[in-house]
């Protein structure tokens, strides 16, 4: 722990951990009302096709089916559906979304209607009575085909719905300069998210008229969402959050909510509707896959010259933030290098596939499968260490990106490597001669925080109750990643509390502050500038009451232990003397939780509760609101990208080493390491977690996770064909934090959630590389 801090960077215990080992937490399925129905969702079982007869008679007719909607019963339907939400033509922006499609299907697992049954059997036998006819029509399930003028169109008259550019310097004189140009095609899979916890919950309407839906969900602001579907005033949707079993993007966009808003509103019941992991696999968005062409120069002395780059996304078959994770890919598709010649062009095309949106990592992890092997290549023509010959080109701090945005914040890129190896090790002697053994390094970069475009905000209100307590109320959801613990630390560090005296209320539309979404890495940096800014307003309000209660200036004052108390000894005549605790009658009055004796206990002191009461007789609230803003840019005018896009960097390296098997073909990891430099950690044994978790769930996408569709139906959706990493398959990841206290967020942090999840599917791939000479791409 940081010796200049309480708290932050300390190992602090969640409050919720004991519960979660458990199993005590309630999550959203474990929520239950009297007279609750259950709905689920009738889904298309074809890709491409028209729907030629919807016969629901029977399924009505069945005793104890409460309501079977369509789309007539949607009030709004279909919407325009603008992704960038901003006025730019770079593709097919506007196309249209339905809640419940019409008469066609564009994806296996379109929704087609939702069905609410008295309970789960019959619900079960009248999505057996339900009866549909289908005509097929062409598909297109490849991107680059879809791009075609005469593909088969998904919507509108136009399957690229967004293209991006980088234009720095001339890359072809560059390339006729270089010494050696290497080339590379590579592809990147769909990847199912796999978190444990289904999509769903529960919604009633209450005697208020007010319909509130209770579902596991990364963004509340989806309330203005479901009041626009059901033609309801916002103030009359109420989204309450809960605690998430996983989500790593996939509980951003809209899931489950409207099919259970929709029945809840239809009926008048509570309704709970939960997904299977049967629709978890096929019924919402997956990573978006990738077909990359990447060409860099470099001179014979190590120093990269030009990077082209061809990017094309699978978009499948909605508009969902794929023009926005292309735009990160896009961006990040130099690697953290400095490369003073750059021509990018990417696009993003509807296909008849699953659906593909946001998971950890958002386009830049993608990206990273193309440039590292490319570093690689060069490397070896150059015959110089990989990593010696990154360090010629990492970025630093000032340095000016693809898209012309500076470098801000420290880049510890040398020291992550370097750590990242010394850690690994030599190279182990393979066991048999039927085994090969390598090893293999991979550096990342990835933004934190929200596109500068966007705009992006986060509020939080704290106050102090009369027995010097603290209430936190804060809109961000906890995926699973200590939000709530950040927040809570952050407090306690500021007003000298401890931890258990701080209490955060999240996640609830009509009660806590409007903070954001828990994505893009943005929960630390928004929401912890935002508690750190409520915190220090309601100090300065308990230090200027107190100024004036013991006529000592404000300046000399703080807060400790429910004391404030005099900083300095001084006879405030303008002489200042020693510190507080260099010269005074020292008297604990116990340990806080980081084992930490407080002393305060001075005729220059006052207690916290005796100044909230004198500011509760006096009317002065000892409460504030506070807003974060973000740095924002104007709006995207153009598809060339050439403005500062993001407000800072995380840097980091990993690194593998290998076993394999030449006649199985078996890998196996047995040794892994993440190295990154974080800023300042909050509290570092969740930085940890979220290191390690990311480093796997990346090792799994490099190792073993393969989402196969074919003709657009989905071969391998359950976890029986789906193979995630188990703690069989990997080894414990090595943590290594640098801790440059640069960063963006309070106390000079770093995000770190995604960034970690970058570097382990390269690192692995190289590793296996260096075993065998086989390229993964």
């Amino acid at each position: 722990m940081s010796k200049d801090y309480r708290y932050i960077g300390s190992r602090v215990s969640g409050m919720d951990e004991r519960d979660k080992v458990l199993s005590n937490v309630i999550y959203a399925e474990d929520f239950t009302m009297p007279g609750m129905i259950y709905g689920k969702v009738f889904r298309s079982t074809r890709a491409s096709a028209l729907i030629k007869k919807l016969d629901l008679s029977r399924a009505r007719a069945l005793e104890g089916v409460v309501a079977i909607m369509t789309h007539e019963d949607v009030p709004n339907n279909e919407s325009v559906k603008n992704c960038c939400g901003q006025n730019t033509e770079v593709g097919l922006l506007d196309a249209k979304d339905t809640v419940l499609v019409k008469d066609r299907v564009r994806y296996y697992g379109d929704p087609i209607a939702i069905v609410g049954a008295v309970d789960p059997d019959t619900l079960r036998d009248a999505m057996e009575l339900i009866e549909i006819e289908y005509e097929d029509i062409p598909g297109v399930f490849d991107p680059a085909e879809a791009m075609k003028h005469d593909a088969p169109k998904i919507h509108g008259d136009n399957n690229v719905i967004a293209a991006w550019k980088l234009r720095k310097g001339d890359t072809d004189d560059a390339f006729s300069k270089a010494d050696v140009i290497v080339e590379g095609e590579y592809s990147t899979p769909r990847q199912e998210h796999a978190h444990l916890e289904p999509e769903g919950g529960v919604a009633w309407t209450d005697d208020m008229g007010v319909l509130n839906v209770r579902y596991s969900t990364q963004v509340i602001e989806h309330y203005r969402d479901l009041a626009a579907i059901l033609g309801l005033p916002e103030s009359r949707v109420r989204v309450i959050g809960t605690i998430l079993g996983g989500g790593f993007g996939g509980k951003e966009d809209m899931t489950a909510e409207p099919y259970l808003a929709l029945l809840a509103w239809k009926t008048g019941k509570p309704t709970k509707l939960i997904y299977t992991r049967e629709e978890m696999g096929f019924a919402r968005a997956k990573r978006c896959p990738y077909q990359f062409k990447f060409k860099t120069g470099a001179t014979k002395n190590g120093k990269l010259v030009a990077m082209e780059a061809t990017l094309i996304q699978d978009a499948g078959a909605r508009v969902q933030l794929s023009p926005w994770i292309l735009m990160y890919t896009t961006i990040h598709s130099t690697g953290p290098y400095e490369i003073p010649n750059v021509k990018v062009d990417s696009y993003a095309a509807l296909t008849n596939n699953v659906p593909t949106s946001a998971f950890r990592g958002f386009g830049a992890m993608q990206a990273a499968w193309g440039y590292e092997p490319q570093m690689d290549k060069l490397a070896a023509e150059l015959r110089m260490d990989p990593l010696e010959f990154r360090k010629k080109n990492y970025y630093k701090k000032g340095s000016i990106t693809g898209n012309f945005q500076e470098i801000t914040s420290e880049v510890l890129l040398p020291e992550a490597a370097d750590k990242a190896r010394e850690a690994l090790g030599e190279k182990r002697k393979a066991p048999s001669s039927t085994k090969k053994v390598g090893q293999g390094v991979a550096c990342g970069w990835m933004s934190y925080g929200r596109m500068t475009y966007l705009h992006d905000i986060a509020s939080v209100w704290t106050g102090l109750e009369m027995d010097g307590s603290a209430v936190v109320r804060c809109g961000i959801p906890d995926l699973g990643g200590g939000q709530r613990e950040t927040i809570r630390a952050i407090t306690a560090e500021v007003l000298g509390l401890k931890l258990d005296e701080v209490h955060v209320i999240s996640t609830d539309s009509q009660v806590t502050p409007i903070a954001g979404t828990v994505t893009a890495t943005r929960a630390c940096y928004m929401t912890g500038n935002a508690a750190k800014m409520a915190a220090e307003e309601v100090k300065k309000v308990i230090l200027g009451q107190a100024a004036k209660m013991l006529s000592i200036p404000s300046d000399f004052l703080d807060i400790d232990n429910k004391m404030v108390y005099s900083t300095k000894e001084a006879d405030f005549t303008g002489r200042r003397g020693k510190d507080i605790y260099t010269n005074m009658d020292k008297k604990s009055t116990g340990v806080d939780d980081c084992g930490y004796a407080r002393v305060h206990n001075r005729t220059d002191s006052i207690s916290l509760v005796g100044v909230i009461q004198e500011c509760a007789s006096l009317g002065i609230q000892v409460q504030k609101l506070s807003t974060f803003k973000a740095p924002f840019t104007d709006e995207i005018t153009d598809s060339l990208i050439k403005d500062p896009v993001f407000a800072d960097f995380t840097f980091g390296a990993q690194a593998i080493e290998v076993e394999v098997d030449t006649e199985t073909g078996k890998v196996e990891v047995t040794k892994h390491v993440s190295a990154y430099d974080i800023g300042q950690s909050i509290n570092i044994k969740r930085v940890e977690g979220q290191i390690e978790g990311a480093a796997i769930q990346g090792l799994g996408f490099g190792m073993t996770e393969d989402y196969i569709e074919e003709e657009g139906i989905p071969k391998t959706w359950n976890l029986s064909d789906y193979i995630i990493p188990t703690s069989m398959d990997v080894a414990d990841v090595k943590t290594i934090l640098l801790e440059s206290k640069s960063g963006k967020g309070p106390f000079g942090a770093k995000g770190v959630g995604e960034p970690s999840i970058v570097a382990a599917g390269p690192a692995f791939a190289a590793a296996v590389k260096d075993a065998v000479g086989i390229e993964i791409s």
